[in-house]
């Protein structure tokens, strides 16, 4: 019995390319030529070998080899490049965006009494004046009816002795309260006012381009470690739990906050060299740091920290929440973004706006407490008018805004006289023809609600906020890209 052949010498070495040969002459059997293959002439001896290797697919130069054994190297010039692209982008889109963000957080923030329409700057009397009104007054009781009692002169009330009525501070760098009935007013006023000009519709701008930067970068980063922490080796298409975006915006929102507060203060400043407290957002760190408490200030006061928590989780939750609830509300359930992307874009725009009402009046209280100072620094000199006692939290400050404030902007402002031609009107009896006629000050309980609440100091911005969403919304539905907003949502 002979022993089973062995397959060694069947092995043929195969090469790593491919080789095609056309045949010759002798290979044609059966007398039916062979036909060449395209492109090699019969009876040539000349081998094609096709190379497993692919050929230079850069595009421009911008695109990675597809060679995987070869290393990938990134050049220095090219990162460079995209680099400052990309922040020139990201600059122009924040400066685009910011006068009407100065304007909104102008209104934010102004604190409109009231009682400020009717209430006296108060000043000194010079003595020339008080000879001058001692004799009126002599002459006045000389002719007056000795049976009727004397009135008493008018005294000046101070703020401290009058804590629920204030006398608005009409400064040189503060702009009236109740002049401006929305941020396109607030822009124009803010253009046209002393010691500010159109320059000033940039306050913060570096600032705010930092922030937006950072943020767009540490929130995605945020939120894939905590799903890699507590989610480990799960399916990548998984849906992750709703609680993982919030809460990494929450957190971003966090570690930006002190960044959001030099914003705030550049922006609210005068823009006056000669009342400005902060040079710059370094100087605006370096002296809130000093003189309010340093990092642990600026991050764990009770009136800032607070604020930003909630104002932090609310944007999220309003964002992802509410487009399902009302989709599920009206029985549409089966909407999604991948079922119908446009009906779903539209229920998105409606949550956006509806939840505005939930998310401003925070923004506002935030804005407000942002400004107070604390500790040893000094009230920052704003170019419109802030609440001269501060808030004490988050509550105090809802509280304070719906009792003491009004809502019906623009204020109509009535000429006044001035004390000297007041007297003389009085001591002839009788109003000249021509002298413009003051009304009487209007009841605490007329006007309605705009009147006599602050409602409406809770809601400044709204209209712009309204129309950016609106623009996202056309911006996503013309490109396709759900985070097509450009810079608009920032607003």
């Amino acid at each position: 019995m002979s022993a089973p052949a062995s397959l060694r010498d069947l092995y043929t070495d195969t090469s790593s390319a491919w080789s095609f040969t056309p045949p010759n002459s002798s290979q044609i059997t059966n007398g039916s030529p062979t036909t060449p293959p395209l492109g090699v002439q019969a009876g040539s001896s000349r081998s094609i070998h096709w190379s497993n290797k692919p050929a230079h697919n850069s595009i421009f130069d911008l695109a990675p080899s597809l060679d995987l054994n070869e290393p990938s190297r990134i050049p220095a010039s090219d990162l460079l490049r995209t680099f400052l692209a990309s922040a020139l982008l990201q600059y122009t889109s924040s400066a685009i965006a910011m006068p009407w963000e100065v304007g909104k957080l102008l209104l934010q923030v102004q604190w409109v009494p009231r009682d400020n329409i009717h209430s006296e700057p108060a000043f000194e009397v010079p003595d020339d004046e008080l000879s001058d009104d001692s004799h009126d007054d002599d002459n006045d009781s000389y002719f007056a009816d000795p049976s009727e009692a004397p009135t008493p002169r008018q005294s000046l009330v101070r703020p401290e002795d009058a804590p629920r009525k204030y006398i608005v501070d009409d400064t040189e760098y503060a702009i009236p309260p109740g002049n401006a009935d929305g941020v396109w007013g607030m822009i124009k006023l803010l253009t046209r006012f002393r010691g500010e000009g159109w320059l000033s519709l940039w306050k913060g701008l570096l600032t705010s381009c930092a922030s937006d930067v950072l943020s767009a970068t540490l929130q995605p980063i945020i939120q894939s470690l905590l799903q890699t922490i507590f989610l480990g080796s799960a399916s990548p298409f998984k849906q992750p739990p709703i609680a993982f975006p919030i809460v990494a915006h929450v957190i971003t929102g966090f570690i930006l906050s002190p960044l959001d507060l030099v914003r705030t203060r550049l922006v609210v400043q005068s823009f006056s060299s000669a009342h400005r407290t902060y040079t710059g957002p370094l100087d605006a760190l370096s002296k809130i740091s000093k003189q309010e408490g340093g990092l642990k200030g600026m991050y764990m006061n009770t009136q800032l920290l607070i604020p930003t928590l909630i104002d932090s989780a609310l944007r999220p939750i309003v964002s992802v929440a509410l487009p399902g609830m009302l989709t599920a509300y009206l029985g549409a359930a089966h909407i999604t973004v991948d079922t119908n992307p446009i009906a779903w874009g539209f229920a998105e725009l409606a949550g956006s706006c509806l939840g505005l009402l939930i998310t401003l009046p925070f923004e506002t209280v935030r804005r407000r407490l942002q400004v107070q100072t604390r500790g040893t620094a000094r009230p920052i000199k704003g170019c419109v008018q802030l609440r001269p006692v501060p808030y004490n939290g988050v509550v105090d400050t809802f509280w304070h805004i719906l009792t003491e404030e009004r809502s019906d902007l623009p204020l109509v402002h009535h000429p006044r006289l001035s004390a000297a031609a007041k007297k003389r009107r009085n001591s002839k009896g009788k109003q000249r023809e021509g002298e413009p006629s003051v009304p009487p000050p209007a009841h605490p309980d007329e006007g309605g609600i705009l009147r006599n609440t602050g409602i409406g100091q809770l809601y400044r911005g709204l209209g712009m906020r309204l129309g950016a969403s609106v623009i996202v919304f056309f911006l996503t539905l013309v490109t396709g890209d759900e985070r097509g907003d450009g810079g608009w949502a920032e607003l």
